[in-house]
């Protein structure tokens, strides 16, 4: 029989699904797939159940729900001051996942290249390759994942966009200013899109707070601003994402859109837009208790005998184990927690692609000392994480 897709075949199946599927095994306190114990907020949910005892349960506009396009481009200039025209600036789509596959389909063509920023999340590159383009990595390092100065390197006369994400997944790290002027200054400098994948905005504690890379100069026409309800509700599985660029960046967006999921639930799109006109206190809200958990989380690790790396943003806080005397890779470190400790993360190499490194002619898939720890979890739930792992190292 003929090969299936070489491109897609080529991967196998997610880390995350990987150490789930571990964790489920042996009863361990999952800490490595990123999604929250609660429910989301009782009164978006209230508004998602009214909507779907009423009319239209039929097909929604294929850009999105009026009232959902309007709060999105509200929000975003509430918050930012981006001036954002919903009926012709904005776009619904099945979660931020399918928003950035339409964006990457919209905009790609085969032999474009596209500077991705590392570790990074797993569906990037799978999706550039699909579509004939080839991903240029600016590595990252820990404790601090500073942008390194060699970052030019990555760009050349066939780069066609860069995708950044901040606050970034896996490494909690939110681009300051003066890195987003460097990069925004590339972006123009080689007549580059800015494919902003910024999920988890309400969820960072860096001292400038979230800065939009479409808010600098000159950005806003060159910009795709990606967002996801998920993220900003606590509501994961409701997959419910946006994006906001000019009418003739949209355009090619949409089109892709057409031909992936068409359109998104209706009474969810219309549960989020009220979502999005709470007062600000909410996402303050949001901002500071998810502050509290990685604190909790950090300062528990920290005692066993993990060393943390800096985390400003997301739901994730990267952890060195090496003082704890394990001489074994990170993947091996996850395991062998999730099998004898009865906690599971994730090794952060995972994040790192192989190809493009080497160190001494072999495969170098960035740090293998690093787990990562989700902290979007019931408090209980991180002690009990902790008692264990306090535990199994003694101490």
């Amino acid at each position: 029989m003929k090969s299936s897709n070489t491109v897609l075949g080529a991967f196998g199946t997610t880390v995350f699904e990987v150490m789930s599927r571990l964790a489920n095994e042996h009863n361990s306190v999952n800490l490595g797939q990123g999604f929250p114990d609660g429910n989301g907020p009782d009164d978006v949910r209230a508004v998602a159940h009214e909507a779907l005892n009423g009319p239209p349960n039929q097909y929604p506009p294929m850009m999105g729900v009026p009232e959902l396009r309007d709060a999105v481009a509200a929000h975003y200039n509430h918050f930012y001051d981006l001036g954002v025209d919903g009926p012709s600036e904005v776009i619904v789509g099945s979660g931020a996942t399918e928003v950035l596959a339409a964006t990457l389909f919209g905009l790609l063509d085969p032999g474009d290249e596209v500077v991705l920023f590392e570790p990074l999340y797993d569906s990037y590159i799978p999706i550039v390759r699909r579509a004939g383009a080839t991903e240029k990595l600016v590595r990252l390092e820990p404790p601090n994942w500073e942008l390194p100065d060699n970052i030019e390197e990555a760009f050349s006369s066939r780069t066609k966009a860069v995708l950044i994400n901040s606050p970034l997944n896996p490494a909690g790290k939110v681009f300051t200013r003066a890195e987003l002027e460097i990069v925004a200054g590339l972006i123009k400098k080689y007549d580059a899109y800015a494919i902003c994948d910024e999920v988890y905005e309400h969820i960072c504690f860096a001292d400038e707070g979230h800065i939009p890379l479409m808010s600098l100069p000159d950005m806003r026409e060159r910009s795709i601003k990606i967002g996801s309800a998920g993220k900003t509700f606590s509501l994961t599985g409701w997959k419910v994402g946006y994006a906001a660029a000019v009418p003739d960046l949209l355009a090619p967006i949409a089109k892709a859109h057409q031909f992936l999921t068409f359109t998104t639930p209706p009474n969810l799109q219309r549960a989020v837009a009220y979502g999005l006109g709470k007062d600000d206190a909410y996402f303050r809200g949001l901002s500071s208790d998810m502050a509290a958990k990685r604190d909790r989380l950090r300062d528990g690790l920290e005692k066993i005998g993990f060393k943390t790396a800096e985390c400003e943003g997301t739901y994730f806080l990267n952890a060195d184990f090496r003082g704890l005397g394990f001489n074994g890779s990170d993947e091996e470190f996850c395991r062998h927690i999730t099998i004898d400790a009865g906690v599971t993360a994730v090794p952060v190499s995972a994040f790192y692609m192989e190809s493009g490194h080497r160190d001494g002619g072999h495969r170098d898939r960035g740090p293998a000392h690093f787990a990562r720890f989700c902290f979007c979890k019931e408090d209980a739930t991180l002690d009990e994480a902790l008692s264990r792992l306090s535990k199994h190292f003694g101490s």
